[in-house]
């Protein structure tokens, strides 16, 4: 066979090889399209399937600033205190709603709304299943302190602290304050407010009977 015959067919075996190489590669690239397309059609499936919280009806007049998670999740196991120094932690409260207010002695907003805390607190001082919790986060003895005797002039509202000023970053306010967090009877947190609001407002309320709606527990009918 001449020079140039045998130049001739590997110029057609090199395209062939290539016109393979890129048909496999073609194959490939298809196929993994085809599958990125079907997780995501079946993440959007799982998605679609999953059950939607109508809270966000409530953000309007003083909760405009209200905010609720696509899924609500549990709320973190962290530790704070109660008056007696003992550590607490929500999971305590499971089974019951609690409104938890953080807040700090040194922060006007914080200390504007409690009155409406206190409100909300005696209106619900009959329904066992409402906890009105607001935590201190402030840092040194002194300001524990003030906000001990703060409070005592906001009955029923229980002290509680978190000496660290751990919480405020640990949910989705970042460290605002004052910041106030709905969790349900699950633990896990159902609606979020960064910054002050009227927690003693008709919406406020409503926005609380709704949450103690979810999985309220069976109550036995009277008998005759």
């Amino acid at each position: 066979m001449s020079g140039s015959r045998k130049a001739i067919w590997a110029v057609v075996g090199a395209v062939v090889v290539v016109s393979t190489i890129a048909g496999v590669g073609g194959m490939a690239m298809s196929l993994y399209a085809n599958h990125r397309q079907d997780a995501q059609v079946q993440e959007a499936a799982t998605a679609s399937a999953a059950p939607k919280s109508d809270l966000s009806r409530f953000a309007v007049g003083p909760l405009a600033a209200l905010a609720v998670p696509p899924q609500a999740e549990p709320a973190p196991e962290y530790a704070f205190r109660d008056r007696t120094g003992t550590a607490v932690r929500f999971s305590a409260f499971q089974g019951k709603v609690v409104v938890v207010n953080l807040w700090a002695s040194w922060c006007a907003p914080c200390k504007a709304e409690m009155p409406t805390l206190q409100a909300l607190a005696k209106a619900y001082a009959a329904n066992e299943d409402l906890v009105v919790l607001p935590i201190n986060v402030d840092a040194t003895p002194e300001g524990a302190l003030q906000a001990r005797r703060f409070l005592e002039d906001h009955a029923p509202l229980p002290f509680y602290r978190d000496e660290k000023f751990q919480l405020p970053f640990l949910f989705p306010g970042k460290g605002v304050m004052p910041q106030t967090l709905i969790l349900d009877r699950q633990g896990k947190v159902s609606a979020t407010l960064a910054g002050d609001a009227d927690w003693a407002s008709p919406q406020a309320r409503a926005l609380i009977d709704a949450i103690l709606a979810e999985g309220a527990p069976a109550r036995a009918a009277p008998s005759a």
